[in-house]
């Protein structure tokens, strides 16, 4: 690889990646490009990327298909490209690990403005500690991985993020500008993306972590 970030276009409309590779390539990023879901996600598991955009609507295998399959190989930061804006759409993609949701028509220095700000996140939190307990549940910083008993729970890297602010200090509460703020580090993002991540956070770990919801204000996670 070369020292520059090297970006997946995944589009099977020869303008759209035209235009982003040209942008892009003014940024000094190196880009990859592929048409077809099933060399999206090729590219994606072989390592050759730091991020990726993809088009929801690819042909062979859809974007979401793609972000699933990739989201549990690979940590880089995944931004879907869609004409499709709809609050259904956004949640289903962040539920599934995407990072970020970009609806076209866009404007090219947004993206590469989006790109950056998820590259300069890629790497996670620096936690101090190497675990954080609460109970049953534990977190292993430096391997990434959640524990219930022992057991893994699967997370997305932005799940694990959050989850981990909110080990680090039980029982304070962290407004949702705060969170996405520290976790994101965007301000591409809304209160929503964060509503969204609790609520995922929940359904998979269940009555084992209790996340609480301070009206008009944002979470808490409380000691135990």
């Amino acid at each position: 690889m070369s020292g520059h970030p090297r970006i997946l276009i995944a589009d099977d409309e020869s303008a759209i990646r035209q235009v982003l590779a040209l942008y892009l390539g003014q940024a000094d990023f190196d880009v990859v490009e592929a048409t077809d879901g099933t060399r999206a996600l090729a590219i994606l598991l072989s390592g050759e990327v730091d991020a990726a955009l993809i088009d929801v609507m690819l042909p062979g295998m859809d974007g979401f298909e793609v972000v699933r399959r990739a989201r549990s190989q690979t940590s880089i930061p995944l931004l879907f490209l869609t004409a499709k804006g709809d609050e259904i759409h956004r949640v289903a993609g962040l539920e599934l690990g995407a990072d970020d949701y970009i609806v076209k028509p866009f404007f090219g220095q947004e993206v590469v403005s989006r790109v950056r700000a998820h590259l300069r996140r890629a790497g996670g939190f620096a936690e101090p500690a190497s675990s954080l307990r609460n109970g049953s549940l534990e977190l292993k910083v430096a391997e990434r991985r959640c524990l219930v008993s022992g057991d893994e729970v699967p997370l997305t890297r932005r799940e694990f993020d959050l989850l981990a602010l909110l080990m680090e200090r039980p029982g304070q509460v962290f407004t949702r500008e705060q969170l996405l703020e520290t976790v994101w580090g965007s301000p591409f993002f809304t209160a929503k993306t964060v509503d969204v991540h609790i609520s995922s956070l929940r359904r998979k770990l269940g009555d084992v972590v209790a996340i609480s919801a301070m009206r008009g204000v944002g979470y808490r996670l409380e000691p135990r």
